[in-house]
Order: C-alpha cells, then sequence, then structure tokens
C-alpha cells in the first residue's frame, strides 16, 4: 500500500509500507532510506524509537539505535545481513539504548563477523560504558568491535559516494549530521552510443569509466562522444535531535531529501526552544531556506496527530511527509 504524502515530487521518490518488495534494488543513482522508528523521546504504540537504515548498492548503514530497533528490523524484513556499520547521531538514550540488544543478539547468532560504530566522543564513551560495562562485563566481544569517533568532515568514502559528519546543535551534545552524497558524474547516452554502432558489452564499461576503446572494427572512440555533460549527484542529509538551524542551510543547500526532526508544533515552541528541538513550521523553513527537493519529519511526539504535523509543514512547504515505522523513501536526483 502507497502513502500518497510520499509521492511524487522532483526528485523522483516514492515510499512503500511493504519493504520486503526493495530488497537488494540497485540504481546507479539511489539511496534507498528505511525507517524503523520514528517516535520522539519514548515509543508509543505505533511508533518505535529512533532507527534508520541507508542503503546503497551492497553498503547499509544504521542510524541510530533506539530501544526495540532489533526487533524492529526483523519486522521490516530487511535482516541482518551486512547491517555492520552503525552511525550514532549523539548519546542520548532514546537514540542509542538498541545497542545492547543488538550487540547479544550478534554475539549469540553470529549474524555478523565485525561491528563497527561511528559516533562523537561524549557519544562513544556512553556506548562504551553501555557495552563493555553491561552487556559484555569486562569480557572481550566475541566479534570484531571498533568504536570509531568521527568528527566533522567526510569519514567514509567509496568510488560512487561519501559519506561527511556535520556539527548540530542540540542540548550541549557533540551531535552530528550526516550527508549522503553520490560523486559528480557524467552520465553514458546510450542513444549516442547505438548511433555508433557501438556494441554492448566492455567497450561501453571502459567509455563509462572514462577510458577510449578501440572498436573490433578498428574504429577509435573516445569518451566525449559517448558522454554527457558533468552532473550532481544525489544528496541526502539525516539530521537527528536539533534546536537550531541557522548552521545547516549551507550543509542541506539543494539537497534530493532532508531527513530531520519535528518533535513539536509551533503552539509549543517556547517548549521546543527549552528542549533543544524542531517545531514542524521551523523544520519547514529550513527546507525552504535550503532549496531542498524533499522534506521528511520523523522523531514525532505522541501529543500530536499526524495530520496536524503534516498540515502544518505544508503550509510553508508543500513537499513534505511524515515518516511512519517501516516506510521506505527511494531518492534520486532526477
Amino acid at each position: 500500500m502507497s502513502r500518497p504524502e510520499g509521492l511524487g515530487g522532483s526528485a523522483g521518490f516514492c515510499t512503500r509500507t511493504d519493504c520486503g518488495q526493495l530488497i537488494g534494488r540497485k540504481d546507479p543513482l539511489l539511496f534507498e532510506i528505511v525507517f524503523l522508528g520514528t517516535s520522539a523521546s519514548a515509543p508509543s504504540a505505533r511508533r518505535g524509537l529512533s532507527a534508520q537504515v541507508v542503503k546503497r548498492d551492497e553498503y547499509r548503514f544504521l542510524i541510530d539505535c533506539g530501544e526495540g530497533t532489533q526487533r524492529q528490523i526483523l519486522q521490516s524484513g530487511i535482516g541482518f545481513k551486512r547491517l555492520n556499520r552503525i552511525l550514532i547521531t549523539h548519546g542520548h538514550l532514546d537514540h542509542i539504548l538498541g545497542l545492547a540488544g543488538l550487540l547479544s543478539t550478534f554475539m549469540r547468532w553470529e549474524a555478523i563477523d565485525d561491528l563497527e560504530i561511528y559516533a562523537g566522543r561524549a557519544a562513544l564513551d556512553r556506548i562504551r560504558d553501555l557495552l563493555y560495562g553491561v552487556v559484555l562485563r569486562g569480557a572481550n566481544p566475541p566479534i570484531g568491535l571498533t568504536l570509531r569517533e568521527v568528527t566533522p568532515g567526510e569519514f567514509f568514502e567509496t568510488p560512487d559516494f561519501s559519506i561527511t559528519a556535520f556539527p548540530v546543535l542540540h542540548r550541549g551534545t557533540d551531535s552530528l549530521g550526516f550527508l549522503f552524497e553520490e560523486k559528480e558524474r557524467r552520465p553514458f547516452l546510450p542513444e549516442k552510443a547505438e548511433a555508433l554502432n557501438i556494441p554492448p558489452g566492455p567497450w561501453r564499461g571502459k567509455l563509462v569509466n572514462g577510458s577510449s576503446v578501440v572498436l573490433p572494427d578498428g574504429r577509435e572512440i573516445s569518451p566525449e562522444e559517448v558522454l554527457g555533460p558533468l552532473r550532481l549527484g544525489t544528496r541526502l542529509v539525516h539530521v537527528g535531535d536539533v534546536g537550531q538551524v541557522e548552521n545547516l542551510v549551507e550543509v542541506c543547500q539543494d539537497a534530493d531529501a532532508l531527513v530531520i526532526e519535528a518533535t513539536y508544533m509551533e503552539q509549543e515552541a517556547d517548549m521546543a526552544r527549552q528542549f533543544a528541538h524542531l517545531t514542524a513550521r521551523q523544520a519547514a523553513e529550513l527546507a525552504v531556506r535550503a532549496n531542498i527537493k524533499k522534506l521528511i519529519l520523523t522523531h514525532i511526539s505522541r501529543r500530536y496527530r499526524e495530520k496536524d504535523i503534516l498540515q502544518e509543514a505544508q503550509a510553508i512547504f508543500p513537499n513534505v511527509a511524515v515518516a511512519r515505522d517501516f516506510d521506505v523513501f527511494q531518492i534520486k536526483r532526477e
């Protein structure tokens, strides 16, 4: 069953509640985000605590790991395979408590051989206490466990995309946001290849990679003859809990999607400021200022109705969705 508010828009989005239909899908211009928990501070009957999975080809990244995340992973159908990189936005308990259960499961069932957890220094200190002081109680982990301190800047790179951390202001924590960014590329133009009678096979692959080729008939073809102009890659920005947005406008600029909290509504803006959270209106105003293509709201409080949050945001920025647990969004640049 489709969610109407997650469809359409110039960024080429879709969303489905049946996660299993999308497992293993590959698209050279695609990031996919699966929402496992979308509640603020405490779980509700229909929303678990903060957790999302971002997928790109064979890579999977779990962002935050609130209490109950491992059950949500199983419920979603995505499973534990290759889910060995966890990015933590900050060290508040509703974003990290699920790490204890997840590590315990990995230790018992040997679902993975190694686990890497990326976070700021203060968050890692708290995670270390949780995992080594409670789960392991001084014992050595039976799987490879690496806690990697992250500071603002690029910290993960593949030939096709990179992940950059940036600072986020939230109640004295060393909070981080994450930018998933496909690298610039020149698209292959199949109509030009057909016009030049370039047969399918390794010749086209070499041209895509920027190398000239000699065809079986002796003709030499350069990449310039079949590649289009340089194009920007898909950009997905993920922000966890946040109280101020002034420093986020630049990093969010022209992103294809922004995932960000909307813990409060404008009627309780004073409380939002007190606890360093955003209202739905403030999130939408950031989307306008940064020229975002699609806004996806999460970290939803039990005190509000979803349709009211959506209405408040859409009054400012029309292309917005309020994520639910197990929603899937495909994100690509047109």
